[in-house]
Parts: C-alpha cells; structure tokens; sequence
C-alpha cells in the first residue's frame, strides 16, 4: 500500500512540475495528443495496478491468479500501456528519445511476460491455461 501511494505523489509531482513548466508553451494538437494518451496510459496502468492489489511484485511471484477487471482481456495490463505511456511522452515533448525508451522496452516487457507466464503456470496449472487463451499478452 505505501509503494501505492508514494507511486502516486511522485506522478502527481511529476504532472505539476510538467504542467507549470509547459504552461507557457504553446500547445499544437500533437502536444494535446500526446498529453491524453498520457493521461489514459496513467489511469489504466493505475487501474491495473489496483486491480493486482496485494499480487504486484517486481520480480515473478504467485501470489493470486488475477482475471478480473483489465486482466481479464489482458494478461499484462502494465507492460501495455506503459509502451502508450511512452508514445504520449514523445508526442508531448516531442522528443525521439521516449521512443527509444519505448522500442527498447517491448523485449524487457516480453520477457518479463514470458517469465511470469512460466512461474504462474507452475503454480496454478490448467488454471492458468485456460486464462491465458481467453487473453492477450
């Protein structure tokens, strides 16, 4: 829960600083672009986020098979919109390097998924056989 809400304030920091810094600066219709798929990047990362409650780790753990909420269409909810997440950024700056950032995540995200794949199929078996083929990635 403290890793939640510390998560948020630096975000909502981060939203401020970014806000009062760019607020001066023109905002042509690629920086709108990019400051709404930010936007819906961060709710629905944080809406995932929630959604795992006490099943988040950094590393591949067990702790609850989620298939609820956004993992019920997804398996990887997080890694996804993070990927959006970037590509908002680039178009809000717009800068190349956030879509250095996001190409050169896609590998570190899949294998993290494949990862976590094989430590939630060791334990919750055909369980998790069945969820991952009614989702995707």
């Amino acid at each position: 829960m403290k890793a939640n809400i510390i998560s948020w304030i630096v975000v909502v920091v981060f939203v401020i600083v970014a806000a009062v810094h760019f607020s001066s600066e023109p905002w042509p219709p690629l920086r709108i672009a990019g400051a709404a798929i930010c936007l819906a990047a961060l709710v629905l990362i944080s809406i995932a986020r929630y959604q795992l409650g006490r099943s988040f780790s950094v590393t591949a753990q067990a702790r609850r098979l989620v298939t609820t909420g956004l993992y019920s269409r997804i398996r990887n909810p997080i890694y996804f919109f993070a990927e959006f997440l970037f590509l908002g950024i680039a178009l809000f700056l717009p800068a190349w390097w956030p879509l250095l950032l996001m190409v050169g995540l896609i590998p570190i995200q899949m294998m993290r998924a494949r990862r976590e794949a094989a430590v939630l199929e060791a334990a919750f078996g055909d369980e998790y056989v069945r969820y991952r083929r009614s989702t995707w990635f």
